[in-house]
C-alpha cells in the first residue's frame, strides 16, 4: 500500500473504531487512489455515511473543513506551510488538530 493510502487507512481505522464518522479530503494529486480505497470500504460493507470523501483544493474544500463547526478534529499529514494554515483556521472553533509534518523518522 502506498504511504499516503496507509496514512489514510490508519487514521480512518482509528476513528471508526472509536465510533466516529470520517471525512477524507485527499490531496488533489492522489484523489484516484482514495477513490479506490473508498471502493474497498464499500465492498467491505461499511455503512453509508461512515466514511465520506470530498475532493477539491485545500484552499477551498480544506479551508471549509477547517472552519466548519461540525468538524471536531483534523488530522493532517503534509507540509509545515499547510499545517500552519490549518492550525490557524481551526482556532476559532477550538478543534483538536493532529499534524504529521514531513519528518522522515517520527517518534512518540
Amino acid at each position: 500500500m502506498e504511504r499516503k493510502q496507509f496514512q489514510i487507512a490508519i487514521k480512518v481505522a482509528t476513528a471508526i473504531s472509536a465510533g466516529c464518522t470520517v471525512v477524507i479530503k485527499p490531496s488533489e494529486f492522489c484523489a484516484i487512489q482514495t477513490q479506490i480505497l473508498a471502493e474497498c470500504f464499500h465492498e467491505a460493507g461499511i455503512p453509508s455515511g461512515v466514511i465520506n470523501i470530498v475532493n477539491g483544493l485545500g484552499s477551498s474544500v480544506g479551508a471549509e473543513l477547517t472552519r466548519n463547526p461540525d468538524v471536531a478534529m483534523i488530522s493532517f499529514t503534509g507540509s509545515t506551510k499547510t499545517a500552519k494554515i490549518i492550525h490557524h483556521g481551526a482556532v476559532d472553533t477550538m478543534k483538536r488538530v493532529i499534524l504529521e509534518l514531513g519528518g522522515k523518522s517520527p517518534n512518540i
